[in-house]
């Protein structure tokens, strides 16, 4: 059974976000979705973290952006684990899930971002499996520029009828809202827009419960097990 919801950067409560074990123990849970994160090596390469910089996640000290891969290779998160590329990252979720790679661009922090990326996911052959998605809604564009099929999808703290125009001119088949800013209107707005709308970050058992009664939400959330059990779908814990 089929777990429908999206797993935050893998399966964050049980390893290190953003990492293989973590995206492979989600796959594990049977999740319908994954979302990872990327930015660009010195030397052109997108690479899955979180943070801009590598100091949180690894042993290392610095921007991701001025390290080339190989060093970003030589650093070490947890017990031994790398920063994957995003060939690896997609190599591994590979016709297993739905994956939503969002763009860490920040105005021009990135040049060659999003053709990187979506040269990566044409490469794989993983189209139909993927969409983009950013804060950054000037990278979304540029996306668009450059591809005009693949799923994009915006990410907005708060919640705005004005997304929905912009929304309408680029495709966005997608919006990640943080949840707290969620209400019937816009909920129903994007259920009559066919807009896919991802609650974000749903991790107590309350706000769980509370996002239940929208069943077109996709909740996306690090509490991956407790999501399985509250929602009624399967509970299957890794040991």
């Amino acid at each position: 059974m089929t777990i429908r919801g999206m797993a935050h950067r893998g399966y964050p409560r049980r390893y290190p976000e953003n990492t293989l074990s973590s995206f492979q123990a989600a796959c594990e849970l049977s999740y319908s979705h994954l979302e990872l994160d990327v930015q660009l090596s010195k030397d052109g390469i997108p690479v899955v973290i979180h943070d801009t910089s590598v100091d949180r996640m690894t042993d290392g000290k610095g921007q991701v952006k001025d390290f080339t891969l190989a060093e970003l290779k030589e650093l070490t998160i947890g017990e031994g684990e790398r920063i994957p590329t995003l060939d690896e990252a997609l190599d591994l979720l590979k016709g297993r899930l739905i994956v939503d790679i969002e763009l860490k661009q920040m105005g021009p922090l990135y040049p060659g971002l999003e053709e990187a990326v979506l040269d990566a996911v044409k490469r794989k052959q993983m189209q139909e499996q993927v969409f983009l998605t950013s804060f950054d809604h000037y990278s979304l564009t540029r996306i668009r520029e450059l591809d005009d099929k693949i799923g994009i999808g915006m990410i907005n703290s708060g919640a705005s009828p004005a997304f929905f125009p912009f929304a309408k001119e680029i495709g966005c088949g997608y919006m990640s809202i943080h949840y707290p800013y969620l209400n019937d209107e816009f909920i129903r707005r994007c259920e009559q827009e066919q807009i896919g709308l991802i609650a974000w970050t749903v991790d107590s058992e309350q706000d769980m419960r509370q996002m239940l009664r929208y069943p077109s939400l996709l909740i996306c959330t690090n509490e991956l097990d407790r999501w399985a059990s509250v929602s009624g779908q399967r509970n299957q814990s890794i040991s």
